[in-house]
C-alpha cells in the first residue's frame, strides 16, 4: 500500500543554515576575546560586535527578496511553530524589556514580577483565545481581519488608525534603546546611530517584507538569547560554580532577606494604586529586594498584570505572526514555544539583577580599607553607576551614597565581577539584536497596515501583486522615518512608552478582537463605537495622569478604557441589532479549526468577480 509524500514546508537545512549563523556570531565573540587579551584597539572590539552581526542580519534579509503577496504579508504560510514561538518571545521582550528590564528586577526586586506575569498570562490569552481562530482567517492584518469579519471598510481604517499608534510607541522605545546601545558600541550620538539603525530596518524589512524579516529575526533572535546565556551563564559559574543562573541564584535571594535590611535599608509600602517601576537615569536603591508592593500597590499589581496580559494578547505587531504557521495546530504550539521562552528570558534577567545586587551588598558589608576596587572605578567611568565624594575618599559606604543607571545593569554585571569587557560588549550586542527584532516587527505590521488596510482599503478588490508589494516596500520606509521621528523630537523612558502602547491596546483592539470571536451579535458599528470609545478613554486617561489631573499612574490608566469599549459595544450591538448572514457563516468557519482559509477564500472570490465584470 503507498501512501502519498508529505510536502516540506520549509527549507530541511533550515536549522543548519541558523547553527551557522551561531557559530559566525560565536566567532565574532572569541575574536573579540582574542583582540582584547592581545591589547588591541579596543574600538576593533566594539566595533566588530557591532558591525558584524548587522551585516549578517542586512544580508539574511536582502537573500530571501519575494514578489509574491502571500510570501510578502504571511510569509507563505510555513514557518514551523518553533521559530515562530522564538520570534514571538523575543519580539515581545525587545531590547527594553531585557535592558530596562533588568534594571527593573535590581531596583524593584519583586515588583517588576508584573512585566514577567503580565507576559506570561498574555501569552496563554493569545494562545487560548485569538491565535487559533486569527491563524483559521489568515489576515494579514488585524484591520484587514476587523474588516473582513464585519465586511466594514470604516471599521477598516478605523482599525488601522488606531493600531498605528502603539506601534509608533513601541518602535520608539526600540529605536531609543537601540540607540543609546549602539552609542556605547561605536562611541557616536545616538543621532547618527538612529539613522543607522533605521537604514539596516529598511535593507532587512524592505526586499521580502515578513519572509526576509522572519528569518533575519530568527537570527536575532538567536544573537540575543546566545549573548544573554553566555554573560549569564558566565557570571553564575564565577558566583555560583553552577552555569545555570536561572535555578541557582536562590542562596544570593536567601543572603539579601537576612542582610538588606540591617544594611540600611527599609520596608516601603506603596498605596493600593501606586505604579512606580524605576525610571531612566542613575537613582538609588531604597527597598529591599524580596519585599513586594513597594513600588508597585496591590490594586496596582493585579491592573498591571491584566494591562499587560490583554495588550500582548491583542498586539498588532505580535498576532499577525500566527498568520505564518503552516495550520491552526501549529500556531497553537507555537504559542506554548513563546510561553517558555519569554519565562526563561525573564527569569535569565532577574537572575543577573539578582547577582549585580549581591555584588552591591557584598561591598557594604565588607570592611574597606583604601581605595575603591577597580570594578567600581570602571563602572563609573563608564557611566553605569555613580559615587558620593565621601565615599571615593575612603568612608564606609552605603547604599544612600550609590546610584545605578537603570538601563546599565544588564551590561554592568559582567564588570562587576571581573569579567573581560568582551562580555559587556556581547550583552550590547544580544540587546541590540533584540531591539532589531522588534523594530523590524513593528515597521513590517505599520508598513502592511499603511498599504494594505488605509491606502488600498477603500476598494475590496485587490490590487494588483506587483502593486501591493512596491506600495508596502515604500510604506516600510515611512514608517521607519516616522518612528525615528519620534523617537529624536519626543524622547520618552522606553519602558514607558511600551506600557502606554499595551494600555491603548488593551483598551481598544482586546475586547473587539475576543467579542468578534466569540459573540455572534456584534454588530460593525458596535465595534467601531467601542474600539474608539476605548481608545479614547485609555488615551485621555493617560494623558490626564500625566498632567496631575487623575491620581492613577499613567502606566495603568489606560486599562480604564477597556470596561468602557465593552460596554459600549455590547449595548450598541443590542440596541441596533444588524448581523447579517455572511457575518455568521464567518464566525462558525474561524471556530472550525480546519477547512480552507477564510481570507484567502473570500480574496480568491473578489478575484473571481473581478475577473467576471473585466
Amino acid at each position: 500500500m503507498s501512501f502519498p509524500s508529505r510536502t516540506r514546508l520549509v527549507n530541511p537545512r533550515l536549522g543548519t543554515y541558523f547553527s551557522i549563523f551561531a557559530a559566525l556570531f560565536g566567532a565574532i565573540f572569541l575574536m573579540s576575546l582574542i583582540f582584547e587579551q592581545l591589547s588591541l584597539n579596543e574600538n576593533l572590539v566594539r566595533i566588530g560586535l557591532f558591525a558584524g552581526p548587522l551585516i549578517l542580519y542586512m544580508a539574511i534579509g536582502i537573500a530571501v527578496t519575494s514578489k509574491e503577496p502571500l510570501e510578502y504579508f504571511a510569509a507563505g504560510r510555513r514557518v514551523p511553530a518553533g521559530y515562530t514561538g522564538l520570534l514571538l518571545a523575543i519580539i515581545a521582550c525587545g531590547g527594553t524589556l531585557l535592558v530596562a528590564g533588568t534594571g527593573a528586577f535590581f531596583f524593584s526586586g519583586f515588583d517588576a514580577l508584573v512585566l514577567m506575569m503580565g507576559g506570561l498570562a498574555g501569552f496563554v490569552f493569545m494562545a487560548m483565545l485569538l491565535a487559533p481562530f486569527y491563524r483559521k482567517f489568515g489576515a494579514y492584518t488585524v484591520p484587514s481581519y476587523l474588516g473582513r469579519r464585519f465586511d466594514s471598510k470604516a471599521l477598516r481604517i478605523a482599525a488601522a488608525m488606531v493600531a498605528a499608534v502603539p506601534i509608533l510607541l513601541v518602535m520608539a522605545a526600540e529605536l531609543h534603546v537601540g540607540a543609546h546601545v549602539a552609542s556605547r558600541l561605536t562611541g557616536h550620538g545616538p543621532g547618527l546611530m538612529t539613522a543607522v539603525l533605521v537604514l539596516c530596518v529598511f535593507i532587512i524589512v524592505s526586499p521580502g517584507g515578513k519572509r526576509s524579516f522572519t528569518w533575519a529575526a530568527v537570527a536575532q533572535s538567536v544573537a540575543a538569547i546566545l549573548a544573554l546565556a553566555i554573560v549569564a551563564a558566565t557570571i553564575a559559574t564565577l558566583v555560583t560554580s553552577l552555569p545555570v543562573p536561572q535555578l541557582t541564584h536562590g542562596p544570593l535571594v536567601r543572603n539579601m532577606v537576612r542582610n538588606e535590611i540591617p544594611q540600611g535599608l527599609s520596608v516601603v509600602n506603596a498605596t493600593p494604586f501606586a505604579f512606580a517601576l524605576p525610571g531612566e537615569g542613575l537613582q538609588h536603591i531604597t527597598k529591599p529586594y524580596t519585599q513586594p508592593f513597594g513600588f508597585v500597590g496591590t490594586t496596582a499589581f493585579a491592573l498591571g498584570v491584566l494591562m499587560v496580559a490583554t495588550g500582548l494578547a491583542a498586539a498588532p505587531w505580535l498576532l499577525p505572526r500566527v498568520a505564518a504557521t503552516p495550520s491552526v495546530y501549529d500556531a497553537r504550539k507555537s504559542l506554548g514555544w513563546a510561553t517558555v521562552l519569554f519565562g526563561i528570558v525573564l527569569l535569565t534577567i532577574s537572575s543577573l539583577a539578582v547577582f549585580m545586587r549581591d555584588y552591591v551588598l557584598d561591598f557594604i558589608m565588607t570592611e574597606r580599607v583604601g581605595a575603591l576596587p577597580q570594578s567600581f572605578s570602571d563602572l563609573a567611568s563608564m557611566g553605569f553607576m555613580s559615587l558620593a565624594p565621601s565615599a571615593e575618599q575612603g568612608s564606609p559606604i552605603g547604599y544612600d551614597d550609590m546610584s545605578f543607571d537603570r538601563d546599565g545593569i544588564l551590561f554592568a554585571a559582567g564588570v562587576a565581577v571581573g569579567l573581560p569587557r568582551s562580555f559587556m560588549y556581547l550583552g550590547m550586542a544580544g540587546a541590540l539584536a533584540a531591539c532589531l527584532a522588534s523594530i523590524c516587527a513593528t515597521t513590517g505590521a505599520l508598513a502592511a497596515i499603511l498599504a494594505e488596510d488605509v491606502v488600498l482599503g477603500a476598494s475590496w478588490e485587490p490590487a494588483a501583486n506587483v502593486s501591493r508589494i512596491w506600495i508596502a516596500r515604500a510604506f516600510v520606509a515611512v514608517a521607519a522615518l516616522c518612528g525615528a521621528m519620534l523617537t529624536l523630537l519626543a524622547p520618552t523612558d522606553p519602558l514607558q512608552l511600551v506600557l502606554w502602547a499595551l494600555a491603548l491596546t488593551s483598551a481598544s483592539l482586546f475586547p473587539l478582537l475576543i467579542l468578534s470571536i466569540w459573540w455572534k451579535r456584534l454588530t460593525r458599528n458596535g465595534a467601531i463605537a467601542g474600539m474608539l470609545t476605548g481608545f479614547v478613554i485609555a488615551a485621555l486617561s493617560i494623558f490626564l495622569s500625566e498632567a496631575g489631573v487623575i491620581g492613577l499612574p499613567s502606566a495603568i490608566a489606560g486599562i480604564l478604557g477597556m470596561p468602557f469599549a465593552t460596554a459600549v459595544a455590547s449595548a450598541l450591538s443590542l440596541a441596533v441589532p444588524e448581523t447579517t448572514r455572511h457575518e455568521l457563516e464567518i464566525v462558525r468557519d474561524i471556530r472550525i479549526p480546519g477547512g480552507e482559509i477564510i481570507y484567502d477564500r473570500e480574496m480568491r472570490r473578489l478575484e473571481i468577480k473581478k475577473h467576471t465584470r473585466a
